[in-house]
């Protein structure tokens, strides 16, 4: 019994010394590493009465850099980018912190690389793992219609609904042209005489 006690106690130490490392390797990390998105307000206009949700189009100028302060993309020297929140159009942790904003306002978001490019990055231009800094400006913000609400939250779901009810009309009528019963050819040449 004493051996037991002894032989599981030294497995739970080592389990525990285990743990600690991992922790401290946690906790240590990259030097540049962060887990969450951080949006630092750098501008805020007077008056904002109307804050983007989800849904909503802005158009933004945006610098994005990597940690080391190299610029990886730019919009300043062509047309602002046009973001819909919600459609997947920009990296997650950009459209993430364009949730909440006004018109006229400037953010800094430092985006941890799950919510930007993740391990593979996107090579020669962002290494993988990248922590990326953007530097955002809305330039305006247009908020959804209740039309546009409709439309993207309502027509996917009736498409949802309708691909099952057609694929089970489908089902149902190759079962019945399945179970019909086949003319018989000579019941066809019986008929045929019989007319004669």
């Amino acid at each position: 019994m004493a051996a037991l006690s002894k032989k599981f106690t030294m497995k739970t130490i080592a389990f525990l010394l285990l743990l600690l490392a991992v922790t401290c390797r946690l906790a240590w990390g990259e030097e540049n590493a962060i887990e969450e998105l951080q949006v630092e307000t750098l501008v805020r206009p007077e008056t904002c009465s109307v804050l983007s949700r989800m849904g909503d189009t802005l158009k933004i100028h945006y610098t994005g850099k990597l940690m080391d302060g190299k610029v990886i993309d730019s919009s300043l020297s062509m047309d602002p980018l046009v973001v819909e929140l919600g459609k997947r159009t920009v990296i997650p942790g950009l459209e993430q912190s364009l949730v909440g904003v006004c018109e006229g306002q400037k953010i800094k978001a430092t985006i941890p690389s799950h919510l930007a490019y993740g391990k593979k990055g996107y090579p020669p231009t962002i290494p993988g793992d990248a922590v990326l800094e953007f530097e955002v400006e809305v330039v305006s913000l247009t908020q959804q219609t209740p039309w546009q609400k409709m439309v993207n939250d309502v027509f996917p779901l009736v498409c949802l609904a309708l691909v099952p009810t057609l694929l089970g009309l489908v089902g149902l009528y190759l079962y019945k042209k399945a179970n019909a019963e086949k003319p018989n050819k000579k019941k066809a040449k019986d008929k045929k005489i019989k007319k004669k």
